[in-house]
């Protein structure tokens, strides 16, 4: 096993792992600790896989008897996330821009967002010059934008991510030795109640001598938020599609009420997490992760930000101009997907689905 792969702290972890795993005192706190004991040694397959079954909880780190200052420095938390950073640029696709996950910042996810606004507003002065001076019909985005146009740069942007996200994760099913379907129902309820947030009970640690179930509940609604803006998305999609039914829709129907609690889930979660991490104990996790979960934060409260102000000012005059800057947020959240810390939901599914299976 080579020292590092790409950032991967390996000798590292199979050294933290190791002492572990004759200690094992951690033994009940989360799926790592069981996962680890059915192993005797620690290849970078077996690294790879416990840093993404790791959900970053920390009690280990304050349980730990090696912990800093100790002279062993056993850090579990901090040496797996510096891992499972590296396996989100070993196996992206295409490899090339596994150098993104280093770059990652706050002020370049709205420099990415800002710069998509910019070609957005060009092309739609370009393509419809009155779009933003004359009178349109109330929450007509289509007059703004065609519908065709849209279709045809989202669904471009879609394919694209998917296609990245497939690949990333067929390259992680394949580093950590998963077969078959990927459906495990205990990994299902895993990932749906987010269990292992927290070790038992239902806090989560923020430090040593603090723990709250507030972390947990705001990934719920950034989850669940992001899930209900996609089933509001859909569901219109199918409306136009296959109803003839064109927008815009009352604030009563199916996709502006999904809409709504999706884009407010958005708003609530990112906001609650970025408050959380900023008070949260630094040794629990890597600090070049920081700009990674920063970037994702700021991306998703951006657009959850101006599609709720589109909601509600869709008949007022500025409605063009926020269109434009909602779809260049939407647009930098979707190309940053396979490059940023969205990945480390599809990568630790995958590791719960292992893990479910070995178990």
């Amino acid at each position: 096993m080579s020292g590092k792969a790409l950032g991967m702290p390996l000798d590292e972890g199979a050294r933290v792992m190791t002492v572990c795993n004759a200690c094992r005192y951690c033994e009940q706190y989360c799926p790592v600790f069981p996962a680890m004991e059915q192993r005797a040694s620690f290849a970078k397959a077996d690294l790879v896989y416990l840093a993404n079954l790791c959900h970053n909880c920390g009690e280990c780190l304050y349980a730990c008897q090696y912990a800093p200052p100790h002279e062993f420095g056993i850090n579990v938390p901090q040496t797996l996330a510096e891992i499972r950073l590296g396996s989100y640029e070993d196996y992206c696709w295409p490899a090339f821009m596994g150098a993104s996950f280093k770059r990652n910042s706050v002020m370049t996810a709205l420099l990415l967002a800002a710069a998509f606004a910019t070609v957005l507003f060009l092309v739609t002065l370009r393509n419809n010059p009155g779009a933003f001076t004359r009178p349109s019909p109330a929450g007509d985005f289509y007059g703004v934008v065609s519908h065709g146009v849209m279709v045809t740069l989202f669904g471009a942007v879609g394919v694209y991510v998917i296609a990245a996200l497939a690949i990333g994760l067929q390259r992680f099913r394949r580093a950590i030795d998963l077969v078959g379907p990927m459906f495990e129902l205990r990994a299902l309820r895993d990932v749906l109640t987010l269990r292992h947030l927290h070790t038992t009970g239902v806090d989560c640690t923020t430090d040593e001598e603090s723990r709250s179930p507030w972390r947990r509940w705001w990934h719920h609604c950034t989850f669940y938020g992001f899930l209900l803006c996609f089933a509001s998305t859909s569901v219109a999609a199918v409306y136009h599609s296959v109803f003839g039914w064109s927008a815009p829709y009352p604030y009563t129907s199916l996709p502006v009420v999904l809409g709504t609690a999706g884009g407010l889930g958005l708003l609530i979660g990112p906001a609650g997490l970025l408050a959380l991490r900023r008070r949260r104990d630094p040794a629990l996790s890597a600090a070049r992760q920081h700009g990674l979960d920063e970037s994702f934060i700021a991306l998703l409260l951006v657009t959850s930000v101006t599609g709720l102000l589109l909601l509600v000012l869709r008949n007022q005059p500025v409605m063009a101009m926020l269109l434009v800057v909602h779809l260049g947020a939407v647009l930098a959240l979707f190309v940053t997907l396979p490059y940023g810390k969205f990945v480390h939901g599809i990568y630790r599914t995958a590791a719960l689905v292992k893990f479910g299976r070995e178990s």
